[in-house]
């Protein structure tokens, strides 16, 4: 990835969450490598796709009980100061009518890939963008029912929601001090409207910029190498939490939860793949989760693990 980047050569990556997968395709290999993409300032798709069927759409969540050993584990272990943030995530069984190419084309999202009918993800949430040697990460955490009253408000100041915030905005700040100087907050806890087919949602990021190290100018890769895993969906702080996921959510996130961008040749944009749809086999899986804290109630996060299953078609 530097090699490519120092010969500002345009590029699309993808990298699974543990970093052991990277996959580099050059903007000529993309179109025979089966991947459909569709980011902000860059999309492979030429035309337009029409839906004519109605969605069916049916999830089966793991039980409460089941939620909740794995839910214990994780509140243990911040007991015992191991981590104050934990970013949990399950694996949900989806039976639907919708191909994972349909879902690529008609669901609305900041960012969208489909790669090659093995998944397919809509993610509303950035990992960094570079501009011109300034780079810039927006984390995002927490989200709330728009359907509630003065949901936004709510959002804010909840103060569980606060504090998972306040804790990766802290990490990614500290993660950018690797490969940036000056860095700072730029924006505080914006919020965002998130519509779906099956509830409309609010989230709540933050905007973090800094101006690239002169020894990480141009390197691409030598700079997703210190900022992966991304704190947003890992949690703090990063190796103990880390240890602590791979121990309780028994089963492997792969490239859930990873990475991927497109540089253009100077400047990179790149998000993190969550609200994420895996075939194995015949079956279709969703993968979602939540941040938990020492304040987190189990009936709280085993509903935000199921409100993340959806898809954002209207």
């Amino acid at each position: 990835m530097d090699e490519l980047s120092l010969q500002k050569v345009p590029y699309f990556f993808i990298i699974d969450f543990l970093a052991e997968n990277v996959e580099i395709f050059k903007e000529n290999e993309i179109e025979k490598s089966g991947l459909l993409i569709d980011f902000q300032n860059f999309s492979t798709i030429k035309t337009q796709h029409e839906l004519i069927k109605n969605i069916e759409w049916k999830s089966y969540p793991e039980t409460l009980e089941n939620f909740k050993s794995g839910f214990d584990i994780v509140q243990k272990n911040i007991r015992f100061g191991n981590s104050y943030l934990v970013n949990y995530t399950r694996k949900t069984k989806i039976e639907t009518n919708l191909t994972l190419e349909e879902i690529f084309f008609h669901s609305t999202a900041k960012y969208k890939v489909f790669y090659k009918d093995f998944f397919v993800f809509f993610s509303p949430e950035t990992f960094v963008k570079i501009i011109n040697g300034k780079i810039l990460t927006y984390p995002m955490k927490g989200t709330i029912d728009a359907s509630l009253e003065n949901a936004p408000e709510i959002l804010k100041n909840d103060k569980k929601e606060k504090a998972e915030h306040y804790t990766v905005v802290d990490l990614l700040r500290n993660d950018l001090s690797m490969v940036a100087d000056d860095v700072k907050v730029d924006k505080f806890q914006h919020i965002d409207f998130i519509k779906t087919q099956q509830k409309d949602l609010y989230a709540m990021s933050s905007e973090i910029s800094g101006n690239l190290k002169p020894e990480f100018d141009g390197k691409v890769g030598s700079i997703m190498e210190k900022l992966l895993p991304a704190g947003s969906i890992l949690g703090a702080p990063k190796p103990k939490t880390l240890e602590i996921i791979l121990e309780t959510e028994g089963y492997k996130r792969d490239y859930y939860t990873g990475v991927c961008g497109w540089f253009d040749g100077k400047n990179l944009d790149s998000c993190v793949m969550i609200r994420f749809i895996e075939k194995e086999g015949d079956e279709l899986y969703f993968k979602s989760g939540g941040g938990i804290t020492h304040m987190s109630k189990l009936e709280d996060e085993y509903q935000e693990m199921k409100n993340k299953i959806y898809v954002p078609i209207h």
